[in-house]
């Protein structure tokens, strides 16, 4: 196991509710900036926000400090994602890798738009649903390039590597190959999901065609370069919170004293969750353009 833990302070499905982390001190960290960008050669830290089928648009929290992961908000109100037909909330459990950034100062040389301002996101496609909070370790197996209202949203697709056939997935042809429609799934899903919410669709360079491996992991490379200016203060991140334990050459380094004032300050943990809205459940049937 990783040696990361979580604790959730509030109620879930509430605006208060956080997800903090903690080492294998039992010392709170940031999950953007100290758990590190690789488990291994070649295996990826994933930061499991979304478990699969579920709706609730949880996301690391980059200008609170210690970065939780925290319930997106929109206008007031808690964000959960629509169940497009035939879909059930996330066809994936859904994440980020840790130690990356998508700089919005950026314009990425492959979509033409400047980066999303958050880690890069990875969809996992293993047969376990994970829990929100799990630090898993993936290898990552391709990526496709969304562009979400003008912004470059990179989506790693990667493979729990402790999944029971995680040794048979090695590129993005495998997934193809071992799971077919699930692509064309994910790009649908992708290109119709804020359709309910009165958005347009979503588009894609590409041609919504997957890049491979290799791909994958020089865009992951590239964004972890761009994390490691923001945390060092060679980028001004604006708003961002670069507050870590662990990064020896960043200025916003502190000690695990200050990390811990700052989740005692907040309401304890709360057993009861509070009920999520019924309308999360409608399904919504859309004629594709």
């Amino acid at each position: 196991m990783s040696g990361f833990s979580s604790e959730e302070r509030a109620a879930p499905f509430s605006l208060e509710y956080r997800v903090f982390f903690k080492n294998e001190k039992g010392q709170y960290i940031s999950p953007f900036h100290d758990i590190p960008i690789y488990a291994d050669k070649d295996v990826f830290n994933m930061v499991v926000e979304v478990p699969r089928w579920s709706n609730a648009k949880m996301e690391i929290a980059t200008k609170d400090p210690l970065n939780p992961i925290k319930q997106d908000v929109k206008k007031g109100k808690l964000r959960y994602v629509a169940n497009v037909f035939p879909y059930k909330g996330y066809i994936w459990n859904y994440g980020a890798i840790p130690q990356t950034w998508e700089d919005p100062g950026h314009n990425d040389k492959h979509t033409g738009c400047c980066g999303d301002n958050d880690p890069i996101d990875v969809c996992e496609i293993g047969s376990k649903v994970c829990a929100r909070g799990e630090i898993i370790r993936v290898k990552v197996l391709g990526i496709l390039a969304m562009i979400d209202e003008g912004e470059t949203d990179w989506k790693v697709i990667a493979i729990n590597a402790d999944d029971p056939d995680a040794a048979n997935y090695n590129d993005i042809n495998d997934v193809k190959r071992l799971k077919p429609g699930y692509l064309e799934a994910t790009v649908d899903w992708f290109r119709r999901y804020k359709v309910p919410d009165g958005k347009p669709e979503n588009q894609f360079s590409f041609n919504a065609e997957f890049k491979d491996k290799d791909f994958a992991t020089a865009i992951i490379k590239s964004t972890h370069d761009y994390w490691r200016a923001l945390v060092t203060k060679k980028t001004d991140g604006k708003g961002i919170s670069c507050m870590n334990t662990t990064v020896s050459e960043s200025p916003f380094k502190c000690d695990p004293d200050a990390a811990k004032a700052i989740v005692d300050a907040l309401p304890p943990p709360c057993e009861s969750a509070c009920t999520i809205p019924a309308d999360v459940d409608k399904w919504f049937h859309h004629q594709k353009n």
